[in-house]
């Protein structure tokens, strides 16, 4: 659920004055789905006799500003509707709108950049499906938060340093737009107050590996509390990340470790949450084909957690057909992540396995 791909969708400009150069554009995308198995609904079966349900529909608005003889930019990208992927309860608007990015940028030169507003954590790396989204990096991989960030490059060191007041705009959201549900809630908690550190080497002109680091506060959210600016425990987490490109080949691999203190202060989890997770990429590109199959793993550390490791695989292949893409990608899940990024199963007496799988058959178009 994402996805870098939609930078290159910024495709019509608009006129404007010699001062400035603006490109406005827009996007929509819509998603078939078949549920083959998920414990404990009935949605499986449902769609089984209907071949599945065509759903989450986005209309999506890109405005990117450059003004002439000046280092300033904007970025901006607004989503409504509900493939949105932006979740209703725990957002600051209220319903299935929001933006997915809000930053105005300075440019100190080709590869130095200061950039203030919602833009994107610079930790690890997020898996490159559409529909299946993170996985196991749930939480982790494709963040969009608000603070500071700045980035910059020497010879073969690219490294980013970013502050980040909360994970969304408003008081009390929890959302990032594409990976939800796995910090909180508005009635619970939220992270803030939270530094990042990520840094790569480059191994060649097509590999690279690198380290990323975070840590920061919770915000307690709770109905109950009468300071609603009040800060409890902590969160952490690192991240040894690899990029690399042979030919037609693309390979991604990283290993995480994650850790939150203090949920048993507000009733909201274990005293120390901790996770270890693993993803592996595999794509081959050729021509408007992009064939990849994505591993991710997860499991949990936590104390009297008795679920098993969270496993999800996910093949797909993308066709560029030239204003947008086509996906047609397959999810088959064991397990999952909670509200907390713990590992999940059917929370009965012997701790069944919670399982899932469902085909995807996603378009875009962007104009």
């Amino acid at each position: 659920m994402k996805k870098s791909l939609l930078a290159l969708a910024i495709a019509a400009t608009v006129a404007v004055p010699a001062s400035a150069s603006t490109a406005i554009s827009g996007g929509i995308w819509l998603n078939h789905q078949q549920t083959t198995e998920d414990t404990g609904a009935e949605g499986s079966e449902r769609e089984a006799t209907t071949l599945g349900v065509a759903n989450s529909e986005a209309l999506i608005l890109y405005i990117d500003h450059k003004q002439e003889e000046s280092d300033w930019q904007l970025s901006a990208e607004w989503r409504t509707g509900p493939g949105s992927f932006s979740d209703s309860a725990n957002n600051p608007t209220g319903d299935t709108s929001g933006f997915h990015k809000l930053w105005v940028g300075y440019n100190f030169s080709e590869d130095r950049k200061l950039v203030i507003g919602k833009s994107a954590v610079p930790f690890g790396f997020a898996t490159i499906n559409f529909w299946p989204g993170d996985m196991a990096l749930g939480g982790y991989a494709d963040q969009m938060d608000v603070g500071v960030k700045f980035s910059d490059k020497q010879d073969a060191i690219s490294y980013d340093l970013a502050w980040y007041v909360s994970d969304d705009f408003g008081a009390t959201s929890t959302d990032t737009m594409d990976d939800n549900g796995h910090w909180g809630s508005s009635s619970t908690y939220r992270k803030v107050n939270t530094a990042v550190a990520n840094v790569g080497y480059d191994l060649s002109a097509s590999s690279t590996v690198g380290f990323s680091y975070q840590q920061g506060e919770l915000q307690d959210l709770t109905p109950t509390s009468k300071d609603t600016d009040s800060t409890f425990g902590g969160h952490n987490a690192w991240d040894v990340w690899y990029t690399g490109t042979y030919g037609n080949l693309g390979v991604m691999a990283q290993v995480m470790g994650t850790q939150r203190d203090g949920l048993d202060k507000i009733a909201a989890g274990a005293d120390e949450v901790k996770t270890l997770r693993q993803a592996l990429t595999l794509s081959y590109a050729t021509g408007p084909f992009n064939y990849y199959v994505e591993y991710t793993a997860a499991s949990t550390d936590t104390k009297g957690n008795k679920a098993s490791d969270m496993v999800g695989i996910a093949p797909g292949v993308s066709y560029n057909y030239g204003p947008g893409w086509i996906y047609a990608e397959y999810l088959t899940q064991t397990n999952y992540l909670d509200t907390n990024g713990d590992v999940a199963d059917t929370a009965n007496a012997s701790n069944d396995e919670s399982k899932f799988s469902a085909l995807y058959l996603t378009v875009d178009y962007y104009f």
